[in-house]
């Protein structure tokens, strides 16, 4: 794979050409490749070509040729030749038979004829041209991510974005599509305006960034989208993709045309610096160089109102017209601005004149600020510049106005030079542009501040809820008031929508509200923020009503109260109250009332007529709840006094009749009873049907008929008329009354009366019917990707009632919102759910349903994780045969999933064999394998699956049979370039030589030294199967020679050879001398080294010491000769003379130096000094300027200085604190003429204190302090 930026080796030495070929005839398309052997694939339109009757396919050697029978119109198109990694795409055009004309021999500079195409094909040899060579180059001007392009690419791009043009205050979207067949991970994309300014920190209100990945097409789409576009946004874009082992990028121009004619173009905003409508950039405009001019924007506004150019040239002016003009001379301005379409040449000579003057060195600024910076919101940023004068005063200024002490936000430090501003916790209101004046001239820069990702705290959680419903999501997010982005099923939902959608931000938390839900908001809702995103999903199901309590059959008397009540899920549905099936219209004896969910139907005094079927029937709802109204007559027959008692009930043959009772409602029985005298009244519960239970009797009911009445229930006798159950007796009834009935108050219940007279007994059967139990907790099963199958047992108990069926809901495991799977009842005990994502681990629960009602949830099932196998690997290959072994290499699946990947397992069989065999025991991590022990000569396929939890996923098979067997290929070394030139090291470096090969089976690798073995211990030779190297820990002298190294296979081998060169630094010259002095002039002369360090001098270096000081100077350097002239030295002064040599490797470690110095005589003046008196010129040690206090900051070199005078010489001692910082090596003293000095390095608060100089002679001593304070900078 070559590396981004280099062109690879093209495997074809001849390529094939365009051609023009009239109807009829036989095209032939040739090509030569480097070497014999070579696999070479013909292709058209994308598809492989192969021999038939139309194609011809022959191979010779190198040579390899195609032929187009019996060429027809059909046939025109895109032909490709591939070989390796390399691939030549050309043209077939197919003419009419009269029209066609040959094809001329190529010359150095052919005329092209009209029509015909003679320039080469376009090669693609996997390297990354630049777009416009992509697009020039390839036929028809076509070539992957331009329009037009086929879809197989050699690049990245699939298809690159265009040029555009919009009008200020509308939107537009470039879109970047990338192959992703052959990419492991997703590749990298990044855009920028200009030349450095990165969109991704610019995201916000009137940019977004957008990316897919369609895995049916395995293509993913890039997108920058520009809303509400303005007149700084037009200009030059560039869209940058990476891989790991790729680059590719692409250019493309955006126009901004603004609403107005083209006499209302204001010519100075094209030079003024763009101002941010929020707080942003501001520029003065008070100055002609406050900022760079941008006179491309003033060509872009005034190009909108001509005719189009040529997009190539408008592209070419805006990228390279300031370089050509830079470099051009003044007579050449208007020829270039003319053939570039500048108009404008005067703003051109401003601006070139601007560019001009930047490139002087400035007086002021030794350093200046760099042309951006960046950083995240909330950090630390400094501006740094360093001045020539280190007593200049510097202001700085931001957006144009001067920049205020105030708190701890800005921090201006001065230290030396260097200047530098301090901007504390940066926020967006310092995104702007900074300069820094001084005097007259100022540098500028710009701060772009960047904002830290937004997190997303609190995930969505689905919703389940009916149409018509409120539907609100609500999710928290890192950063207050962030930008954030709501999508419906990928599609970004915007604020023109408000009519249907409603967003709402309250500080973190962010909501999404839908008023009235509808079944085209079912979906799923994402929201995604700069730093990540999350997903729900909503259900939205059509209302459907439950029926709480239905409406139970009546038994009443005459003159009685009938009621009918039943209870719905919705409060707000009305409903209409049948008779018969025909609508019962209310009056004053029948009442209907409707009180929240309960619809209740009053008939007072019951009369024979009402005895009916009466039905509730929900307003828009396919319900019709029905129960029967009984009406029970009373027979009165006159008999005399002495009368037996009697029960009258509508049962004569005194057969049990069944009253059904909905748990909690009330049971009322009313019998009524006759006889004389009063009957006594005994009601009993009997456990099953044709046993009784006891009966007992009230004590003294024969002696007061008013007396309480005593009942047996469930073997109990009660005389309570007061409680839950109670009985209530009077002349002519008797009421058995239930309250709130339960199941234990099922049963048949047996009335008894008895007089003197006689007894009558009736048997009454009660059913309680309530909502089932709640089902035993679910198991789960078959759990797939995004679905798994639900298993649950029924009820213990169904209510009394048949189970109509089971409704299913699930949840997440952190989530506490249950969400409905079914509207419909499930009649079956399993079911398969789907729609989960997968990696989110679930909970599931289930309810039972019969003719009463809903039973409570069942408890939750296990946790369980919905995972899916892994999809196949990828890109399997055969990368070596022997004979008895195959290695194997694949790439990941596409599709890892939640449950990631345990590990391969490769497989084989036998060509035409169906039974696999495992290469290896368990499973791989890694993505090759050597499967070992294999027959030789075997056809083998072989299979890798990828394998989690849940099981193995689909296999990858090789295309065809592997026939296990040694290919012999001949030994080649492949010399890397840089090895085939003299190989330069130094003494003592390491040399590692390191030379690919290749060869079956493995060659033998043989190193020798001018034809002689290497034998020496200080060189080691490590060899692999594809490449030899030689190692030198540490190079010598000797190690320099000529060495080759062979590769041998049997009888086949192949040579090369290095040249290693071993450099030292040379010694010095000899034989330095001095030949004449005259005047101010010395000659001096010397022989060159005797050891020039085994390579070439780069000269000499002369130096010259004066006697008294011994201070060497450099005179000459580079200097080439072996003899020089030293001039300009001083009368009277004795000078030294030494000379370096030098060389690549560095400077001799000595020099040649001259023993006797060379004095300069005063000439043609003998001076005879006077003799003088000896005085006594000793004076005692006095400090003519003493130290000062001073305060330096940590960790910048300092200095004390003083002066003192005094004969002879005083003897100088520093002291710090009262200690002698003679030995101390941190601190350097320093005595010239008088002044002295200490050198503090790096001082730290520790080296704070009283620092003395004392001067001491044989006359006395005197000493000055001072105090130095070291503060540490904040």
């Amino acid at each position: 794979m070559p590396e981004p930026g280099k062109k690879a080796v093209s495997a074809f030495s001849k390529k094939p050409r365009s051609a023009e070929v009239a109807t009829g005839s036989d095209a032939v398309f040739e090509a030569e490749t480097e070497r014999a052997g070579v696999k070479v694939r013909w292709q058209r339109g994308g598809s492989d070509l192969g021999a038939s009757d139309k194609y011809a396919l022959v191979t010779e050697g190198t040579r390899h040729t195609l032929t187009v029978r019996d060429v027809a119109p059909a046939d025109q198109g895109s032909y490709a030749v591939i070989a390796g990694s390399s691939k030549v795409k050309f043209e077939l055009k197919v003419i009419e038979a009269e029209k066609a004309e040959p094809l001329p021999a190529p010359a150095p500079a052919p005329a092209e004829a009209p029509g015909v195409d003679l320039a080469p094909a376009t090669e693609l040899d996997g390297s990354v041209p630049s777009p416009e060579d992509l697009c020039s180059t390839a036929p028809n001007g076509f070539a992957p991510g331009c329009p037009g392009a086929s879809d197989d690419p050699i690049g990245l791009f699939v298809m690159r974005p265009q040029d555009g043009e919009v009008t200020v205050g509308g939107s537009i979207t470039f879109s970047a599509r990338v192959a992703g067949a052959s990419l492991l991970k997703p590749p990298t994309v990044k855009w920028f305006k200009g030349k450095w300014m990165d969109l991704n920190s610019k995201v916000g209100q009137h940019l977004q960034l957008h990316d897919s990945y369609d895995r049916t097409s395995k293509v993913y789409l890039f997108e920058l989208h520009i809303t509400d576009a303005q007149v700084a946004f037009a200009g030059g874009y560039r869209c940058e993709v990476s891989t790991k082992d790729k680059f590719d990028s692409c250019n493309f121009n955006l126009t901004v045309h603004e609403a107005i004619g083209p006499g209302d173009l204001d010519l100075r905003s094209a030079f003024r610096r763009t101002s941010l409508a929020a707080g942003g950039r501001r520029t003065s405009d008070g100055h002609e160089d406050a900022g760079t001019l941008d006179f491309s924007s003033l060509l872009k506004k005034s190009s909108s109102f001509r005719a189009p150019r040529d997009s190539k040239l408008e592209a070419a002016a805006e990228e390279d017209v300031w370089e050509i003009l830079r470099q051009a001379p003044p007579s050449e301005y208007e020829r270039i601005a003319f053939q570039h379409g500048i108009t404008d040449l005067r703003g051109m000579l401003r601006r070139l004149k601007g560019m001009k003057q930047e490139e002087k060195k400035s007086t002021v600024f030794q350093k200046k600020l760099e042309p951006a910076y960046q950083v995240s919101k909330g950090h630390k940023i400094r501006l740094s510049v360093e001045l020539a004068d280190p007593d200049a005063e510097v202001k700085w200024l931001k957006n144009g106005q001067e920049i205020q002490m105030s708190g701890s936000k800005y921090i201006f430090e001065a230290v030396g030079t260097k200047r530098t501003l301090t901007i504390s916790q940066c926020s967006l209101a310092d995104d702007a542009a900074y300069q820094c004046v001084v005097g007259g001239e100022k540098c500028s820069t710009e701060l772009f501040v960047k904002e830290p990702p937004v997190l997303i705290t609190r995930p969505l959680e689905d919703q389940q809820v009916m149409v018509g419903q409120r539907v609100e999501f609500e999710c928290e997010v890192s950063e207050e008031g962030a930008q954030i982005k709501w999508l419906k099923d990928g599609v970004e939902l915007t604020r023109e929508e408000t009519f249907k959608y409603r967003f709402k931000k309250d500080g973190h938390k962010h909501h999404l509200i839908i008023n009235e839900a509808t079944l085209e908001d079912a979906g799923h809702y994402a929201l995604h923020t700069s730093g990540g995103q999350t997903l729900a999903e909503l259900s939205v199901q059509e209302k459907k009503l439950e029926v709480y309590q239905s409406i139970a059959d009546l038994a009443v008397g005459a003159k009685e109260q009938a009621v009918f009540k039943c209870e719905v899920s919705d409060e707000n549905v009305r409903g209409v109250w049948l008779k018969n099936g025909k609508e019962l219209v209310p009056d004053s004896r029948i009442k209907v009332s409707h009180i929240g969910r309960v619809h209740k139907l009053t008939i007072d005094d019951v009369t024979p007529a009402d005895e009916a079927d009466y039905s509730f029937v929900p307003e828009g709802f396919a319900y019709n709840l029905s129960a029967k109204l009984h009406f029970m007559e009373v027979k009165i027959d006159f008999v005399p006094r002495q009368e037996p008692p009697k029960i009258h009930l509508d049962c004569p043959g005194r057969t049990p009749d069944t009253i059904v009772v909905v748990a909690g409602n009330k049971l009322r029985l009313d019998v009524p009873i006759s006889g004389d005298p009063a009957p006594t009244v005994i009601w009993q519960k009997t456990i099953s049907q044709g046993k009784k239970g006891s009966a007992v009797s009230a004590p003294d009911a024969s002696q007061d008929a008013g007396d309480s009445d005593e009942w047996v229930f469930d073997k109990k006798l009660l005389c309570e008329t007061e409680g839950r159950v109670r009985v209530e007796t009077s002349k002519d009834r008797s009421v058995f009354t239930v309250e709130g009935a339960e199941k234990e108050d099922e049963g048949i219940y047996t009335v008894t009366v008895k007089n003197p007279v006689g007894e009558d007994q009736v048997n009454l059967t009660v059913k309680v019917i309530d909502v089932p139990d709640a089902p035993a907790a679910p198991t789960i099963s078959n759990v797939g990707e995004d679905s798994c199958t639900v298993q649950w047992e029924p009820p213990a108990y169904d209510g009394g009632q048949p189970i109509l069926g089971y409704i299913l809901e699930r949840k997440k495991k952190k989530s506490y919102r249950w969400m409905r799977l079914n509207f419909d009842l499930l009649p079956g005990l399993s079911h398969e759910a789907r729609r989960m994502i997968e990696g989110v681990a679930y909970e599931m629960r289930v309810y039972a349903v019969n003719a009463v009602g809903m039973s409570r949830p069942s408890p939750a099932s296990q946790p369980f994780m919905p995972i899916g196998p892994p999809g196949e690997p990828t890109h399997l290959a055969v990368e070596d045969v022997s004979d008895t072994t195959v290695s194997l290499r694949w790439r990941p699946p596409e599709r890892v999933g939640a449950g990631g990947l345990d590990g391969y397992s490769v497989e084989y069989c036998w060509e035409g064999c169906a039974e696999w065999v495992a290469a290896q025991q368990g499973l791989t991590e890694r993505t090759s394998l050597l499967v070992k022990d294999l027959p030789t000569g075997a056809r083998l396929l072989f299979r890798v699956r990828a394998h989690n939890v849940a099981g193995p996923g689909a296999p990858i098979t090789t295309r065809e049979p592997v026939t296990v067997q040694e290919i012999l290929q001949r030994p080649r070394l492949q010399l890397p370039r840089h090895l085939r030139q003299t190989i330069q090291k130094k003494v003592g470096e390491p040399v590692n030589l390191l030379i690919p090969f290749q060869g079956k089976p493995r060659p033998q690798v043989t190193w020798t030294k001018e034809g002689q073995p290497l034998t020496s211990e200080e060189m080691s030779i490590r060899n692999s199967p594809t490449d030899t190297i030689l190692f030198i820990r540490a190079a010598r002298r000797a190690h320099s020679g000529i060495y080759q190294v062979a590769v041998r296979i049997e009888n086949m081998e192949d040579t090369a050879t290095l040249v290693l060169q071993i450099v030292d630094k040379p010694s010095p010259p000899q034989d330095i001398r001095v030949v004449e002095a005259w005047g101010l002039n010395v000659a001096l002369e010397w022989k060159p080294p005797q050891d020039d360090g085994n390579t070439e001098l780069w000269g000499y270096t002369v130096q010259k010491a004066d006697k008294k000081t011994r201070e060497w100077f450099t005179v000459l350097e580079h200097y080439r000769r072996t003899q020089c002239i030293v001039s300009e030295l001083v009368i009277g002064n004795g000078y030294y003379f030494r000379v370096f040599s030098h060389n690549m490797v560095g400077t001799s470690d000595t020099a040649a130096t001259t023993k006797e110095p060379v004095f300069i005589p005063r000439p043609g003046i003998t001076y005879e000094p006077p003799n003088y008196k000896a005085l006594d010129f000793s004076e005692a040690p006095s400090f003519t300027q003493p130290l000062v206090n001073r305060s330096i900051i940590a960790g910048y070199t300092t200095m004390l200085c003083c002066a003192v005078r005094g004969s002879p010489t005083p003897k100088i001692s520093w002291f710090k604190n009262g200690l002698d910082l003679g030995e101390d090596a941190r601190f350097r003293m320093f005595s010239k003429q008088g002044v002295l000095t200490l050198e503090i390095r790096k001082p730290c608060p520790f080296d704070g204190g009283i620092y003395v100089c004392r001067a001491t002679n044989f006359q006395g001593e005197a000493q000055c302090e001072c105090r130095l304070e070291v503060r540490v900078p904040q």
